[in-house]
């Protein structure tokens, strides 16, 4: 999957992911929260949702609509409490705007949202009290960061 990232909205959160992606802290981890039209949900080093980079970093909650595609950060419930945990969104969750930090989406490809919606439609099982446990893992297999060319 390719996205685009939003620097301008959360500057914070865009440097964190790249910085993350670029010393391999993503490559060889798994989605381990999947909920078909909701999310898919990734960046845990432990691959069950209670592991994190071993810091935190400030939200910068802004405008960007949670819709298919979006790509935002996961956190407990301190708003403040996000590290390495993403989600991409796989239906419209308007109840998250504004409470989670949106820092880009997919780009609209056929190929992209393909593999969402496979990674989405994955069969799952229960997990800490909801149906979202891929029953066989899907995993990164490496994150790697494009910088646009310089403007001539």
């Amino acid at each position: 999957m390719t996205f685009e990232f939003f620097p301008e909205k959360a500057p914070g959160h865009v440097e964190n992911f790249v910085k993350l992606a670029e010393k391999g802290f993503y490559d060889g981890t798994q989605f381990h929260r999947v909920i078909k039209g909701f999310m898919i949900q990734g960046g845990c080093p432990e691959g069950t949702g209670t592991g994190g980079p071993g810091y935190q970093i400030k939200a910068e909650f802004n405008d960007t609509k949670h819709v298919k595609g979006v790509l935002s950060m996961a956190r407990s419930s301190d708003p403040n409490s996000a590290g390495s945990q993403f989600f991409v969104c796989h239906g419209e969750a308007s109840f998250l705007n504004g409470q989670y930090t949106a820092f880009g989406r997919l780009t609209a490809d056929a190929e992209n949202v393909a593999t969402l919606d496979k990674i989405a439609g994955a069969p799952v099982v229960s997990s800490r009290g909801e149906n979202s446990k891929p029953v066989t893992p899907v995993k990164i297999t490496k994150v790697s960061v494009t910088r646009p060319a310089p403007k001539a």
